[in-house]
């Protein structure tokens, strides 16, 4: 029986035999250029299907193992990791680039903190999200970390889930600038690297067994 094969971004699908791959996207942002490459090499491996996934990114279903190799090679894109203990996405809104609500800049705060942390490997699978306004579509508040913005600055919140077992992440610190918010993500993810929990334990898990005070005074807050 077929499994996952983590190194090629590769999940294996309900037939056991075909794989799905989810190339690298960004907040879901994409030129014209690489979106029709996408669509060109799904086409030229036949592909059963393309899904936008909630991950802010296009997978392509349905591909054969020996073909993987030569599909990557020829989309020029990099690996989005939805599968393995790792920061699985950093999902971001266009934020005040082009939404009418944005409060704050999610495109460039979460771009950066998708260049720093996209793949990262954790006990954990790991989730991060910017939103640009208190309406937060995105869903931070369910996100290992998350980003709100408000007029006056960055709302951040730790150790939300979703899933089978939701929690909503903790209120951690209001009116933040970039740069704090920058700086936290960064302890928390650092605090969860270090961290003696058992693998596969989300973050929301761990606050709730140490406390939300220790939680605090672990990443120095």
């Amino acid at each position: 029986m077929k499994c996952d094969v983590l190194e090629k971004g590769a999940i294996v699908q309900r037939d056991r035999e075909t794989y799905a791959i989810a190339p690298h996207i960004p907040g879901g942002f994409i030129d014209v250029a690489k979106f029709r490459n996408l669509v060109n090499v799904a086409e030229k491996y036949n592909a059963a299907a393309m899904k936008l996934t909630s991950g802010q990114r296009i997978a392509i279903v349905g591909l054969k193992e020996e073909d993987l190799d030569a599909i990557w090679k020829e989309l020029e894109m990099d690996i989005g990791y939805a599968i393995g203990l790792c920061v699985r996405m950093v999902k971001f809104c266009p934020g005040t680039t082009y939404c009418r609500h944005g409060k704050q800049d999610a495109m460039d705060i979460g771009r950066k903190l998708d260049e720093l942390y996209h793949g990262y490997f954790l006990p954990a699978k790991f989730k991060i999200g910017v939103a640009g306004c208190e309406y937060a579509c995105n869903a931070p508040n369910f996100k290992e970390v998350g980003l709100k913005g408000m007029p006056d600055g960055w709302t951040l919140t730790a150790g939300g889930t979703c899933g089978a077992k939701p929690r909503m992440g903790d209120l951690i610190a209001e009116g933040l600038n970039d740069e704090e918010a920058m700086d936290i993500t960064g302890r928390i993810v650092h605090f969860f690297e270090s961290s003696d929990s058992p693998k596969k334990v989300r973050l929301g898990r761990v606050i709730d067994k140490i406390g939300l005070d220790e939680f605090k005074k672990a990443i120095n807050f």
